[in-house]
């Protein structure tokens, strides 16, 4: 990991000390050309926009896809050998989920970043094997959990004398195949220590809305992305696509590749100003 991202994401967030970093990439691996393109693509966006720390993310496996006949990835061997040549090629920061407690040492000996699943986000096993293989920690918050909660899920992974946490935000289950974004969630999870993260496509999923999939309400990615900055989140994480309706996984509610760079220019402006704000 580079070391002004590491010590980004290391520390906790102090006001104007931390620039607005973004976690963005595919939902799931499609392919090695396709990953790599993406990373490419997105980093050179990040770049152009000032310079974003940028942290590539995608999954080597998609264990909760709605149906069975869904596609899930290449699997754990493939996955990590196309995210390790990225990793190597590209000198980017990783990032990747992890579903059972036995991939967390081999996922850790190539990326950067586990990500704990928020459906998985309880299971004490899971959190304490991330936790001790020394690697920052994304733990996303639980559509079923409140913040209040998470205090539990930070101290699984503290109790391996883990203090590399990231928390992040994804929408609370609102009635059926439906999410909401409680803002409050924001400055009750900052006060645990830790950067929050702000999941901006997740948060406009509809979860099992086209019945053998997840729909998802892409309009609204702007305006809970241009909020969730101007409240003081750390980092963005969007999945994003170069051909939405032609992407294997979670389509709806991916970003059009072509739209990132004016959304990353946008939320840049809004963390100078929050940012100039915290230190008057």
């Amino acid at each position: 990991m580079p070391e002004k991202l590491s010590r980004d994401l290391s520390l906790p967030p102090h006001a104007g000390e931390n620039p607005l970093f973004l976690i963005a990439g595919p939902c799931v691996i499609e392919s090695e050309a396709h990953a790599r393109m993406m990373a490419e693509r997105i980093a050179k966006i990040a770049e152009d926009v000032g310079g974003m720390p940028y942290v590539f993310k995608a999954s080597f496996d998609k264990a909760n896809r709605s149906s069975v006949n869904s596609f899930r990835g290449p699997g754990l061997k493939e996955g990590l050998r196309i995210l390790g040549k990225i990793k190597s090629d590209l000198k980017l920061t990783i990032l990747t989920d992890i579903h059972e407690a036995s991939q967390a040492a081999p996922v850790a000996e190539v990326v950067d970043i586990l990500q704990i699943p928020a459906f998985l986000a309880r299971q004490t096993d899971l959190l304490v094997a991330a936790g001790e293989t020394g690697r920052t920690v994304n733990i996303k918050k639980p559509q079923f959990v409140s913040p209040w909660d998470m205090k539990n899920a930070v101290e699984k992974v503290e109790s391996t004398g883990n203090q590399q946490i990231m928390l992040t935000e994804r929408g609370a289950s609102f009635g059926y195949q439906n999410l909401v974004v409680d803002f409050r969630s924001f400055p009750i999870l900052k006060k645990y220590g830790y950067p929050v993260v702000f999941d901006v496509t997740h948060s406009v999923q509809l979860p099992g809305g086209q019945g053998h999939a997840s729909g998802g309400q892409p309009e609204f990615i702007e305006p809970l992305a241009r909020a969730g900055v101007a409240a003081g989140v750390d980092g963005i994480f969007l999945e994003t696509h170069d051909n939405p309706p032609k992407a294997l996984s979670d389509g709806a509610n991916a970003l059009p590749l072509d739209q990132l760079s004016g959304l990353l220019s946008r939320l840049k402006e809004i963390s100078g100003l929050v940012q100039t704000w915290r230190t008057l």
